[in-house]
């Protein structure tokens, strides 16, 4: 993920701020809006540390980092702004946000006339130009990786005043309009050597420090560029891949060790296409756990070595998830969007890291790419279930500008939002009526696959179907014809519905399948309210007390059990039912977060 930014003015305003700054010091605002709150914001940070640091005192303004999110009220978000009381504002733009943004900059240049607003980030580099000529109220955009840039920006606002209000020449990575209404496209600002990038975890740690961080996802960067080309990503564009020096990555990741937070997200494109600089990482935190920090790294499956997933194979449970782009298993697909794969090699990687069973996997998926109909994404959906990954994510097609695919969209007939995030609506293999059956198929699977409360129901359900894809797709059927699609359902209700699908089309399995039910839903939490359809189990009491009396050690420990009999005997203990069963959630799968379960009349 590289860091970019922007901000600059133009016309009448550009010389009314140049009037200002001589009386006060200037205050730059970087505002960043992400998805969720428990997301932080990597490049406004990175900007603002290298300012920092490569600025003397005399050349840097006031900074200030605020951030929001998309689901904030936009005029919560306004009055904040305006109370801030900034001299020039930025923002930091991908595609979930554009939408909030540019609402919020048209806002703002009436509230906040005479203060410019800047952009920057992947979302608005590849056509910074045209942004311009179409919304005026935005002074500027960096374009690029931006942290030298915005150094360059921070000292001509800090210090150089010029009568007519434009950038100085030599400013690079910018596109701007100058004060006469002309649109300049400054050239690129050459990339940086990733080490000359500074660790500003560290450099936050002695004012606002780590606390900042505590209920959110860490993003960490030690590599740019990606190695291959496919066509619907923006990564490849770079000439090469650049990496962070791995003594210089080790330490900054002792840094979060010792301070113990609970993830580090490496943002690396293809993480594993250097092999001595990912197996000197995953040594290193191997040899370093601290037992509660857990590292996300994207890689290319095809990529790994036998010795590379042999390391992995000697991680600690939950000490690392492994994303893994599929996208498609369609070979006609994956030439038209430039993408090499070996199928057989990347099932059987995953199978060997599975087999470890202390790494989670998470496998992805596109619809609406070239030569992918309903049919061979069906086949697709079901050769990447059948590996089994802790988090199969069905995605859509997002035309991203500056891609390979947005030059070839007309080719492909794709056609798509012209708003962000520019999802795909049909093509020439999709009807917009197949995109809606996906939608419904990717919904049900992120409830009943990737919430991971399903689990043994799910596996069960899709032996019996033959086809995972056909499963989803019957169950996303049901709720079509009996639910509103905009109601929430509660997870009990989730429970119940399935139930419902289930008693429809295997009446027969009825008791089999709510065993298999009763048991996912225990296996996660110890739920207040027990299902209408669950086996009594008063008669079971004395037994299931006998057992707490045993292993509990007082009444905080006895509310981490729960026990419950099963008139199916799915877990082959044998004999005559029914089972009784005790779910002992003080000790979980790190892997799964699934409760341990003992037979109580074998204690197994």
């Amino acid at each position: 993920m590289a860091a970019a930014f922007f901000f600059a003015d133009g016309g009448p305003d550009m010389i009314k701020w140049q009037k200002k700054k001589t009386e006060v010091h200037m205050k730059i605002l970087l505002a960043a809006v992400n998805a969720k709150y428990i997301h932080s914001n990597l490049a406004v940070r990175t900007l603002e540390s290298y300012a920092r640091t490569h600025l003397t005192s005399g050349e840097m303004p006031e900074l200030e980092i605020h951030e929001y999110t998309i689901n904030e009220q936009k005029d919560h978000i306004l009055a904040d702004l305006y109370r801030r009381r900034p001299d020039v504002i930025t923002f930091s733009c991908y595609i979930w946000n554009m939408e909030i943004i540019f609402s919020l900059a048209k806002t703002l240049k009436l509230i906040l006339p005479d203060v410019p607003i800047w952009l920057g980030g992947p979302e608005v580099s590849f056509d910074a130009a045209k942004i311009l000529r179409e919304h005026e109220e935005i002074a500027g955009i960096m374009t690029g990786e931006g942290e030298a840039t915005f150094a360059g920006l921070m000292r001509f606002f800090a210090g150089a005043v010029r009568a007519d209000g434009d950038l100085p020449e030599n400013l690079t990575g910018v596109v701007w309009r100058k004060s006469d209404g002309r649109i300049v496209t400054a050239p690129p600002t050459p990339p940086l050597a990733l080490d000359e990038i500074p660790f500003f975890y560290r450099d936050m740690a002695g004012e606002e420090g780590m606390e900042v961080f505590r209920h959110r996802i860490i993003y960490y960067e030690s590599s740019r560029g990606c190695p291959f080309s496919c066509s619907y990503c923006l990564s490849s564009l770079r000439e090469k891949v650049r990496f962070r020096s791995l003594e210089k990555v080790c330490e900054e990741l002792q840094f979060f060790l010792d301070a113990g937070v609970p993830q580090v997200k490496f943002v690396d494109r293809t993480f594993n296409c250097n092999h001595r600089h990912a197996q000197g990482i995953w040594t290193y935190i191997r040899e370093h756990d601290n037992k509660v920090t857990n590292f996300h790294f994207e890689i290319a499956a095809d990529l790994l070595t036998d010795e590379e997933i042999e390391l992995l194979s000697t991680l600690r449970p939950g000490l690392v998830q492994l994303e893994i782009g599929v996208q498609s298993t369609n070979p006609d697909t994956l030439e038209a969007i430039d993408r090499v794969q070996n199928m057989d090699h990347l099932r059987s990687v995953t199978d060997r890291i599975r087999a470890g069973a202390n790494i989670h996997q998470h496998l992805d998926l596109i619809a609406g790419l070239p030569y992918e109909d309903v049919a061979t994404f069906r086949r697709s959906f079901d050769e990447v279930y059948a590996m089994k990954p802790q988090q199969f994510q069905l995605g859509f097609l997002k035309v991203l500008k500056g891609s390979a695919m947005h030059r070839r969209a007309e080719e492909f007939g794709i056609v798509y939002h012209a708003e962000a995030p520019y999802e795909v609506i049909r093509t020439n293999w999709l009807s917009y009526s197949d995109v809606l059956y996906l939608k419904g198929v990717e919904e049900m699977t992120e409830v009943y696959y990737n919430s991971c409360q399903f689990v043994y129901t799910m596996e069960a359900l899709t032996e019996e179907t033959g086809s995972a894809f056909d499963t989803y797709a019957a169950i996303a059927d049901w709720y079509d014809r009996n639910f509103d699609r905009d109601v929430q359902h509660s997870r009990m209700a989730r429970f119940t519905i399935l139930r419902d699908f289930i008693r429809d089309r295997f009446p027969e399995r009825q008791k089999y399948y709510e065993s298999l039910l009763l048991l996912d839903l225990y296996l996660r939490e110890n739920a207040k309210s027990r299902p209408a359809w669950a086996p009594d189990p008063a008669p079971w009491k004395p037994l299931f007390q006998e057992y707490y009396r045993e292993h509990a050690e007082g009444r905080i420990d006895r509310r981490m059990m729960h026990g419950e009999v099963f008139d199916v005997d799915i877990f082959g203990i044998g004999g005559e039912g029914p089972w009784p069963v005790v779910f002992d959630y003080r000790s979980r799968d790190p892997l799964t977060g699934n409760a341990r379960v003992v037979h109580v009349n074998t204690r197994k």
